[in-house]
């Protein structure tokens, strides 16, 4: 089994671990050449697609919507002989649905046209394509546990919303799980519990024995754009296919337990 990672980022990386652990050989692109590592623009990836059995690409769309590896490698990978796609998309796709909850079959809305458009191209590009929708992705070194020993982390004071996360670590698994069940399609990888994002500060505030942040509104805590943005949507996102059609259990089902897994593996 060889498999060929477009964009080897954070979450990408631990999936790269799962494969090696099986026993398979991982191939890592990133936009940048370095050392074991080839660049998006390398002229023997084409042939490597011809050859390799796994494909998964972590790359987003650029700002202009593009997506870079469909622009530079579309044919090549539509042609591709490989008996398992994957491309990591996020939840973002469904847009604000007012705190109900959405699974694959929901309408897709999102804000962001690009992220949209990536994902509806990547379910096209190949007949073994696996699209996982991605919320809120925390684990060890990226969690609120790690921003809070570093900065202020602000509780923003907005009843009734909630959004969805999930540890790395089960991201890792549930697609790993999918190289051996679950047909090609669209999978939401979420954790079981969608949470407010204040509940989850104080929790994190708590487990490093920290003062809990006040709560802020909005306007008080001065975000970005993008950061005002995020407020703006609201959803809870369903893992029912995850669990059923990849036979996959979490191992970190809430939040609580996935930090209380990171607070173990924080360096002093």
């Amino acid at each position: 089994m060889h498999m060929l990672i477009l964009g080897l980022g954070y979450t990408a990386a631990h999936i790269a671990d799962a494969f090696r652990a099986r026993g398979g050989t991982v191939t890592a692109v990133r936009s940048r050449a370095a050392a074991g590592v080839l660049s998006l623009n390398d002229p023997a990836i084409p042939a490597l697609l011809a050859k390799t059995s796994h494909i998964l690409s972590s790359v987003p769309p650029s700002d202009t919507g593009n997506d870079p590896v469909i622009d530079r490698l579309g044919p090549q990978i539509a042609a591709a002989p490989a008996r398992w796609v994957g491309y990591l998309s996020s939840t973002g796709v469904y847009g604000d649905a007012a705190g109900a909850w959405v699974d694959e079959a929901s309408p897709l809305k999102g804000r962001r046209s690009g992220r949209l458009a990536a994902d509806l191209a990547w379910q096209a590009l190949h007949p073994q394509a696996r699209i996982f929708r991605l919320p809120g992705i925390y684990g060890p070194g990226r969690s609120t546990l790690d921003r809070l020993r570093t900065a202020p982390v602000a509780r923003i004071d907005l009843p009734g919303h909630i959004f969805s996360r999930i540890h790395v670590a089960d991201i890792k698994g549930a697609i790993d799980a999918s190289l051996d069940h679950g047909d090609p399609g669209v999978y939401n990888l979420t954790d079981d519990e969608p949470a407010p994002g204040e509940a989850v500060t104080a929790y994190a505030a708590r487990l490093l024995n920290l003062p809990i942040p006040p709560l802020q509104t909005l306007a008080q805590a001065a975000l970005s754009p993008m950061g005002r943005a995020f407020y703006g949507e609201c959803r809870r996102v369903a893992n029912g296919k995850m669990s059923r059609d990849l036979r996959y259990e979490l191992r970190y089902p809430d939040y609580r337990q996935g930090l209380t897994a990171c607070l173990k593996e924080l360096t002093p």
